[in-house]
């Protein structure tokens, strides 16, 4: 169902933009080197440092009402990390964790966060490393929060939605044998066609001072962080986007990415046989994505009641019951990874699974769908997982929100979010997804109400 017809209507004595205020921060968190890499299924070791990784954070006030963005340089955040970072800044400065917005910016040349129970069969040094790395972190998200929140200033907001449609590729396809493959090889002859759509929209928040001087961009955009490889610490191509603004903007000026809905989206052409990826493709699309962002604040509008309203939900995602066959299977496959003989990539994917809902005993997982808006304008979606495009696609379609973000990996880390129908072509995403079949959907639906919810009280003026 579509809403954006919907006419929201602006009552008299709503604040106006100069009444906002922004602060933002970042905060070193690169591990030291020997630190485990996330993101495979295979052990690696950091060897050295390409870029630093950084937890950053906007705090965003208005009219007595506050929110922080926070995107951390990880591949995922587990949920209970992010609510020991929450658990902290309400203590601190009285911000509830429902004002919070934690991410991960999916970055794979970043480290492991330790889970109970894990995937990773870490022994030794890079078992300490992760340990006590796993345990610092909270603190040191919340204190980039802190450091935002100290650091708030007058500021108005633009907010645009710009187009990249040369870099973002599904990774699904449909091939001629009837299968749905999963990053087939370049220029492979048995490719058919893409299995799923490509979200293009960039949207775009730009903050600037009073007197109109560069501050931040908040910038989302849906495609894997996957470019660099190697063993490297970076943040991907999203360090990139980030150093080039700067040197267009000025070097003071702050750069949040969050990544979109890329559950399902890389930035691999099979069309093309050259090699794809490396520091230099990673280079290569964070300037293109920088050169976007530049056009779209050159016209972005600015946000001129940008009233803050939240909105969040808990959805109880039911979990299944394993057999003790299947248990012993399941370890018996987790024991060889990162072994030489290691089971093959999907048991070792299904596995993970297994172990990892098993040790929940029935207990429903709290998948939160957290709503920012400001004004009439812009809402922030933040979703608990690698959200398939489809849903990106829908979500901002319905929303009666002109410049919509879906922000993935926020606030949870259940690995992959596909549409029903992956479900039932397989391979990879929904092997992974710790929600079953619908829970996708239950998520959208919980995010399209809370965005309905909010427009209307825009409407009432409560």
């Amino acid at each position: 169902m579509k809403y954006l017809g919907l006419l929201l209507l602006l009552v008299s004595g709503v604040s106006r933009a100069q009444d906002l205020r922004a602060g933002t921060a970042e905060v070193d968190i690169t591990p030291p080197v020997g630190a485990a890499l996330a993101g495979s299924y295979t052990n690696r070791y950091a060897t050295g440092t390409h870029d630093p990784l950084h937890a950053k954070a906007v705090v965003v006030e208005q009219g007595g009402t506050k929110v922080a963005m926070v995107a951390c340089d990880l591949v995922s955040l587990p949920r209970e990390l992010s609510e020991d970072a929450r658990a902290i800044v309400a203590k601190k400065i009285g911000l509830a964790g429902d004002h919070v917005m934690i991410s991960a910016t999916h970055a794979h040349t970043t480290p492991v966060i330790l889970t109970n129970p894990s995937r990773y069969n870490l022994e030794g040094e890079p078992k300490r490393i992760a340990e006590e790395y796993t345990k610092d972190l909270p603190a040191k998200i919340a204190d980039a929060i802190l450091r935002a929140n100290a650091a708030l200033q007058p500021v108005q907001m633009r907010a645009g939605v710009g187009e990249e449609t040369t870099l973002g590729f599904n990774r699904r396809y449909f091939m001629k044998d009837g299968s749905v493959g999963w990053n087939p090889a370049n220029l492979n002859p048995n490719i058919a066609r893409p299995a799923g759509p490509v979200d293009h929209g960039l949207p775009v928040l730009y903050f600037e001072s009073a007197d109109e001087k560069p501050v931040a961009a908040y910038v989302n955009f849906g495609v894997h962080q996957d470019t660099t490889g190697g063993l490297l610490f970076s943040a991907d191509y999203s360090y990139t986007l980030g150093k080039i603004l700067k040197l267009a903007k000025g070097d003071d000026f702050f750069t949040l990415f969050t990544i979109g809905a890329a559950g399902n989206v890389n930035h691999i052409d099979v069309s093309r046989r050259q090699p794809q990826g490396g520091y230099t493709e990673a280079a290569r699309v964070g300037a293109v994505l920088a050169g976007d962002v530049l056009k779209t604040i050159q016209t972005a509008p600015v946000v001129a009641a940008p009233v803050i309203r939240v909105s969040d939900r808990i959805v109880k995602i039911p979990v299944p019951r394993y057999s003790e066959t299947e248990i012993a299977a399941a370890k018996r496959v987790q024991a060889s990874f990162g072994k030489p003989g290691a089971a093959p990539f999907l048991e070792l994917v299904k596995a993970a699974r297994v172990l990892e809902l098993n040790a929940r005993h029935g207990e429903p997982l709290d998948a939160e769908v957290q709503v920012f808006t400001f004004g009439d304008q812009v809402a922030v979606v933040g979703f608990p997982g690698e959200m398939f495009a489809e849903f990106g696609l829908t979500l901002k379609e319905d929303s009666p929100f002109p410049v919509t973000i879906v922000a993935e990996l926020a606030n949870g880390a259940f690995t992959y979010i596909p549409n029903r129908i992956a479900y039932e072509e397989g391979n990879y995403e929904p092997t992974s997804s710790r929600l079953p079949e619908g829970g996708g959907e239950m998520l959208l639906d919980s995010a399209e109400e809370q965005l309905l919810k909010l427009a209307h009280r825009n409407v009432d003026g409560k």
